[in-house]
C-alpha cells in the first residue's frame, strides 16, 4: 500500500459512536456462541476477506489493501488476512465461505455477490463460531455487523446532480435509466434515491436493470435505447456506476452525437474521473473507501477477540432477515469538475500524474489541476 493511501486510511478511520449489539438466534445458539467466543483472543488472528468481483476497480485497488493495512495496524502486525475474490460468481463465493470455515478464520468480512444466496454461508460460518461482518452490501443471514455508505443517499446525490446538469431540459425531458445488478441490494437503494429526485421532473424513455455490473451490458442497453428513442431525444442518462457509464458513453459516441448528454456515475474510478475531466461524464459519487474499509477491519478484529462493538458502530440497520445490526455508514460526495482537487486529489486517492495523462493534460490544465 503506497504512502498516500496509508495516510488516507489512517486519517479517516478514527470516528466512532456508541450503539448496542443486538443478539439474534435461539437461546441455545446464543449460549453456544457466547461460550465459544468468551475466551479473549490476542492479536494472532486470521481474518477472512471475501470480495465480490474484479470488474469494478475499487475492490482490488482500494478495499483489499485498506482492510489489510487496518487489520495489521490493529493487531501489531500479527494478524493475517486470508483473501478471495468471487469474480461475480455467487456459487464460487459460497465455496469460498466453506474454505474460510475449514481454515478456521477468527472472523469473516463478506461483500456478497448475491445478498440472498450468501445467507446459508453466513449461517454456516456462525454455526462454526465465526462472526461475520457484511461489507458494502447488506448480506442476509445472521450477520454480526455491517458497514457501507448511505446507499439511498448515493441515489439522491446522483439524481440531484443529473437535474443540475439538465437545467431547463429536465422539464419532462427524456432520460435513460441504467440501474445496477439486481443481486446487489445497494442497487435498489441507489435507484430508490435517484427516483425520489427525478420522478415527476423527467420522462423515463428506457429503464434497465442488469444481472451484473458490467460495462458491456450497459453498452448494449444504451445502443438499444438509442435505436428505440432516437439519439437526439435523450437529454441525459442515469448510470448507477462508473463502469457502466463508460459503456454508455462509448455507445453515445458511436451514435455520432455532436454533444454528449450528461451521464452520472459512482465510485470515482480513475477512468470515470478522467471522463469527468474531459467533459464526457458529468459526475461520479466519491465514496471515501478508507473509512469504510477501516470500519470493517475494526469490527472484524473486535468480534474475533470477543469484544463488543459499542465504540465502533454508529447506528443500526435492519436486514431482510435480522433486526438492529450494528452499522457504520460513511457519507458520500458528488464529484464533478469543480471539486476533483478537493476530493480524490486531496485525499490521495489519485495523483495529478495518474489523472492527467497526455490524453487529458489540456483538459486538466484548463481545470487548474495540480
Amino acid at each position: 500500500m503506497n504512502t498516500r493511501m496509508r495516510r488516507a486510511a489512517v486519517a479517516v478511520a478514527a470516528t466512532a459512536m456508541a450503539v448496542s449489539l443486538a443478539a439474534c438466534g435461539s437461546a441455545k445458539e446464543s449460549g453456544d456462541k457466547a461460550e465459544k467466543n468468551s475466551a479473549k483472543k490476542g492479536d494472532d488472528l486470521k481474518i477472512g476477506l471475501l470480495l465480490p468481483e474484479n470488474q469494478t476497480a475499487r475492490y482490488e485497488k482500494f478495499d483489499k489493501p485498506i482492510i489489510e493495512e487496518k487489520v495489521s495496524e490493529l493487531t501489531n502486525g500479527k494478524a493475517k488476512v486470508i483473501y478471495a475474490n468471487a469474480k461475480q460468481d455467487a456459487t464460487l463465493q459460497s465455496q469460498q465461505v466453506e474454505t474460510m470455515i475449514t481454515n478456521k478464520v477468527d472472523a469473516l468480512i463478506i461483500d456478497a455477490v448475491d445478498s440472498k444466496a450468501i445467507a446459508n454461508g453466513v449461517k454456516k460460518a456462525k454455526d462454526a463460531g465465526i462472526p461475520v461482518v457484511a461489507f458494502d452490501r447488506l448480506a442476509e443471514g445472521p450477520i454480526d455487523a455491517y458497514t457501507s455508505f448511505d446507499n439511498e443517499e448515493v441515489g439522491h446525490v446522483q439524481g440531484k446532480a443529473l437535474l443540475e446538469a439538465l437545467g431547463d431540459k429536465a422539464d419532462g425531458g427524456t432520460i435513460v435509466m441504467m440501474n445496477g445488478a439486481i443481486t446487489d441490494p445497494n442497487a435498489a437503494l441507489f435507484k430508490k434515491g435517484a427516483k425520489a429526485e427525478l420522478d415527476g421532473k423527467v420522462t423515463y424513455g428506457k429503464e434497465y436493470d442488469t444481472k451484473e455490473w458490467k460495462p458491456e451490458n450497459a453498452n448494449a442497453n444504451m445502443e438499444a435505447a438509442i435505436t428505440a428513442l432516437g439519439k437526439d431525444k435523450i437529454v441525459g442518462v442515469y448510470s448507477a456506476n462508473d463502469g457502466m457509464a463508460g459503456g454508455i458513453i462509448t455507445a453515445l459516441k458511436a451514435a455520432g452525437l455532436s454533444k454528449l448528454p450528461p451521464v452520472t456515475g459512482q465510485d470515482a474510478e480513475l477512468a470515470g474521473v478522467q471522463r469527468i475531466v474531459a467533459g464526457e461524464q458529468f459526475m461520479s459519487v466519491y465514496k471515501p473507501y478508507a473509512p469504510e474499509g477501516a470500519a470493517a477491519a475494526e469490527m472484524a478484529v473486535a468480534l474475533a477477540k470477543g469484544e463488543k462493538l459499542d465504540s465502533i458502530a454508529t447506528s443500526t440497520v435492519d436486514s431482510p432477515t435480522h433486526k438492529a445490526v450494528p452499522t457504520v455508514l460513511v457519507p458520500v460526495v458528488s464529484l464533478t469538475q469543480a471539486n476533483i482537487q478537493d476530493t480524490v486529489l486531496k485525499d490521495g486517492i489519485y495523483t495529478v500524474d495518474e489523472i492527467c495523462t497526455a490524453k487529458y493534460k489540456a483538459a486538466c490544465d484548463k481545470l487548474g489541476l495540480k
